[in-house]
Formats: structure tokens, sequence, C-alpha cells
């Protein structure tokens, strides 16, 4: 986070970008409660001019702007920033319109109309997955430890504690969610996990849209696999799930 955009308070910056202002003031003003620092945008090119200029922690993003839309503001962010956390406000409640978002590199999303409250549950929950974490690994995983922090696997470097990803010195650009999912597939390499399962323990949820998980899996294999059509490292388990089959 730029040093310009920090809060005094040491909580988190939230980019709240969203046309009607009704919405907007209830929305930034539950955050503010919550302890964070809202900015506000009313349109796609006046966010993108903010997030560079002061970069944010997270942004709240309508899909339904004037101009530029929603899901194309959070292609450009995505590729500005691939880290950078993105919850979508939707009143598109059609799952092939839940999937696009998640597709345009969303974390999360939420239908309108929407409990202002859980809005800021879904938010905390995507920063708490920001932040680095150590994944709990079981004696006689064959995964080669360097350090404490590093997972090495696949051909692929994982820093734990810097949440990036290397493969053979190259930066591999991440989401939050697709980090969070790949270092849970590789800290249990062999084991096989279903989708409800992938949705509890990396995203949280007790219940969700389980596409959300194959829409992930998709774009990590995008990204990680020498031929994602024919994937060797992230592999599915038909009727099961999905393991992580690097060595």
């Amino acid at each position: 986070m730029d040093a310009r955009s920090a809060p005094a308070d040491g909580g988190s910056v939230v980019l709240v970008v969203e046309d009607d202002p009704t919405i907007s003031e209830v929305v930034a003003g539950y955050l503010t409660r919550a302890g964070h620092t809202v900015r506000r945008a009313a349109d796609g090119v006046t966010a993108l001019q903010m997030a560079r200029r002061l970069p944010p922690d997270l942004v709240v993003l309508d899909v339904m702007l004037p101009g530029l839309g929603g899901l194309e503001v959070c292609v450009r962010l995505r590729e500005a920033r691939p880290d950078l956390p993105v919850v979508l406000l939707t009143a598109l409640g059609d799952e092939a319109d839940r999937l696009a978002g998640l597709e345009s590199g969303a974390d999360d999303y939420v239908v309108k109309p929407f409990s202002p409250r859980e809005l800021v549950l879904r938010v905390e929950a995507v920063l708490r997955r920001s932040v680095p974490r150590v994944p709990e690994r079981r004696a006689g995983d064959p995964v080669r430890a360097v350090g404490v922090r590093r997972i090495v696997s696949g051909g692929l470097v994982v820093d734990l504690s810097a949440r990036t990803v290397e493969r053979a010195g190259a930066p591999v650009p991440l989401a939050t969610r697709e980090f969070d999912l790949l270092v849970q597939l590789m800290a249990h390499p062999g084991q096989t996990f279903g989708r409800e399962q992938l949705l509890r323990e990396v995203w949280g949820w007790d219940f969700g849209d389980t596409g959300t998980v194959t829409v992930h899996i998709r774009r990590l294999r995008e990204k990680v696999e020498a031929d994602p059509a024919a994937p060797a490292l992230l592999v599915t388990v038909w009727g099961v799930g999905y393991r992580w089959a690097g060595l």
C-alpha cells in the first residue's frame, strides 16, 4: 500500500465504486464504522485514476456503472495490480453473470439488494485472506520446504511471507484467492479436495456457489500449467475434486 494512502488508525483503505449515491453512502458508512478508511468513486474512469494515485487495499466495485463497466474496471485493476482484492456488487443474480464477475478477476461478489453488514463481513474476510499466512503442513508431505516460509513444488517457488510465486525465476502474478487456493493444494500434495471443502478452507464459506472454485481452478491452470488444457500439476479427480500432483 502506498504510504500516501495509509490510514492513521492502521485500518484498511477501501475504494468504493458505486454510481448510486445512496448505496455508496451506506456502504461507506458501514465500512468506516468497522474501522476502515473509505474513498469513493462514481464511475470506472475515476476509480482507475484513484486506484493509481492512492492504491487501496481492497475495491468494492459495482458491476453496472455508467460508461466503463464494472467488469472491465476489474480487469484493468487486476492488470495493473494482480494482488488487489476486489468484491463486486451486482444486481445480476444469474449464475452466468456471477461467474463472469469471477472470470474478470473478482475475489467475491454480493448480490443486490444486500445487507451492508454482510458486505462488511465479506470485505473483511477477503482482507484477512490477503494477509500472509503459513499453512499447516503434515509430516511426510512430499513438498520440499526451503526455510520455513517457502514451498517448492512442480517447478514453482511460493514465498508464503511475501505472497509471491515464481517459475524459473520469473514472477507468476496471482490474485488473492488464486494464491490461497494454490497454497492450499500445494501444502497437501496428493490429497484430493472437493469443491465444497475448498470453499470452506480457502474462501471461509460454509455454503456458496461451487462454480467459484471451478473458475479459480481454471484461472490458476492458465498461469501455472505448461498446457492448461492438459494439466499435469493441478489435476481433476473426476467426481471428487482437485489435487496437486507436482513434485
